[in-house]
């Protein structure tokens, strides 16, 4: 017969793996809550992303206090969610990301980035699946234009596969995403949606009981 010592062991490691997918899936919840933040507080900027322009698009891809540090030589690290527009015009489930990306330059200091970026076509982030893609390599890319009525996004000429739109208060004057670089955040889907998900299931689906995603998706919609 086992020992009492021998099954407490087991029970324990089974407790510690428990609380810490808990952990760990609630800063995945706490991304997303960040991601619906950013963009109620874009909504409120007087000059913000043209409604129109977020009707047209397909996809989107939100990163909240991405961080952009640089002397001489800048680099830029985040982490946060991408969405696909479905055929029935709902918002997909968000698919957790990460975002790095470089530059070279005269900038100095250290700053916290809130940034979005608006996909012409959900084609381009649904078929990475597990992989990842290079912003201005893979994809062209282009400061969006802002205005909240319909045509500002109208009136410009929307040539480019993506636009980006940075909202900031540090040194930078502006934020260049060319040479960046956005994957799939497997660990982070895993452990808040389960060993199951996969990038293209959460792109093809927009079913979901978490309030923290409602929440998202109502406020996108809203944009």
């Amino acid at each position: 017969m086992k020992t009492l010592k021998q099954l407490t062991i087991p029970v324990l490691l089974s407790l510690v793996f428990v609380l810490t997918s808990t952990i760990q899936a609630g800063k995945e919840k706490e991304r997303i809550q960040k991601s619906t933040t950013v963009l109620q507080d874009f909504y409120k900027m007087k000059e913000s992303i043209p409604s129109q322009l977020l009707q047209q698009a397909e996809g989107i891809v939100i990163i909240p206090k991405m961080i952009n540090a640089g002397l001489i030589v800048a680099g830029k690290r985040g982490s946060g969610v991408a969405m696909v527009k479905l055929s029935n015009g709902k918002w997909s489930n968000p698919v957790f990301v990460t975002f790095t990306g470089g530059s070279v330059g005269f900038q100095a200091g250290v700053q916290a980035v809130d940034l979005v970026l608006v996909f012409k076509h959900n084609s381009v982030l649904s078929k990475v699946e597990n992989g990842d893609f290079t912003i201005g390599g893979d994809i062209s890319a282009a400061a969006g234009p802002v205005g909240r009525s319909s045509s500002a996004s109208t009136d410009y000429k929307l040539d480019a596969e993506v636009y980006s739109y940075s909202r900031s208060k540090g040194l930078f004057a502006g934020l260049s995403i060319n040479g960046s670089n956005i994957a799939i955040d497997k660990s982070a889907n895993t452990r808040f949606y389960g060993a199951s998900a996969t990038s293209k299931s959460l792109f093809a689906s927009s079913k979901s009981n978490s309030a923290a995603v409602a929440a998202l998706k109502k406020t996108l919609s809203a944009m």
